[in-house]
This record gives structure tokens, C-alpha cells and sequence, in this order.
């Protein structure tokens, strides 16, 4: 380093550079710890969603994830029999009946449609 010649200078410009050492180190650590605890909130959220939430005063209980799904699997397995034929009772067989009946009301052609010439 450069000596100025004036002892008070050097001390300011020493402490300064040291200080701003320390500030720059500091932010570093506080945008560190503020993303630590940013991710660990997030991850408590995760796990509350995972595993779910007993209830609270005025708050009802929350289920879990796998409860969800188990319970999105029992409502589907319900829907599942109208997608299959089954004597009349089905969406299936209804779509299946409608069909059948516009297909009486309105038979195919034998020949495929015409499409006019291209213009020329």
C-alpha cells in the first residue's frame, strides 16, 4: 500500500476497507440464512400438505396427500362402471343406444362424398 504520509488518512482508509469487508460478508450471510429460511418454510408447508393437519380451534382437520388420492380412487372407481357395457345401466350404453338410433334415423352412404374440382 501507498503511504500518504498523513497517519489519520491511512487509519480512516484501513478501518473503511476493513468495515467494508465486513458489510459485504455480512450481506452474503444474511441473503445465505434468508434463503435457509425461506426453504425451510417451504418444506414445513410440503410436509403439512404430505402428511396433513390435525384440526384446530376453528380450523378443521386437513388429510394428507395419500389420503386424497385414496379418496380420488374410491370416487373414480364409482365412475369407472359407466364406462363399460352393462345391460342398459351405463353412460356407455346410453351413448351406445344414441348411436344405434341415429344410425336408424340417419344410414350412412354407400359412397364416400364428392368433393368439387379444384377452381382454376
Amino acid at each position: 500500500m501507498a503511504d500518504t504520509g498523513i497517519p489519520l488518512l491511512e487509519t480512516v482508509l484501513v478501518w473503511g476497507g476493513a468495515l467494508t469487508i465486513l458489510g459485504g460478508l455480512g450481506a452474503v450471510l444474511w441473503r445465505a440464512a434468508r434463503g435457509v429460511v425461506r426453504t425451510g418454510r417451504r418444506m414445513n408447508e410440503f410436509m403439512d400438505d404430505w402428511y396433513g393437519e390435525g384440526p384446530r380451534p376453528g380450523v378443521p382437520a386437513r388429510p394428507g396427500l395419500m389420503e386424497r388420492v385414496s379418496g380420488m380412487e374410491d370416487r373414480l372407481s364409482g365412475v369407472e362402471h359407466e364406462l363399460h357395457p352393462n345391460d342398459g345401466g351405463s353412460l356407455r350404453d346410453a351413448v351406445d343406444q344414441a348411436n344405434r338410433r341415429l344410425a336408424n334415423l340417419c344410414p350412412d352412404r354407400l359412397e364416400p362424398p364428392r368433393r368439387p374440382p379444384p377452381a382454376t
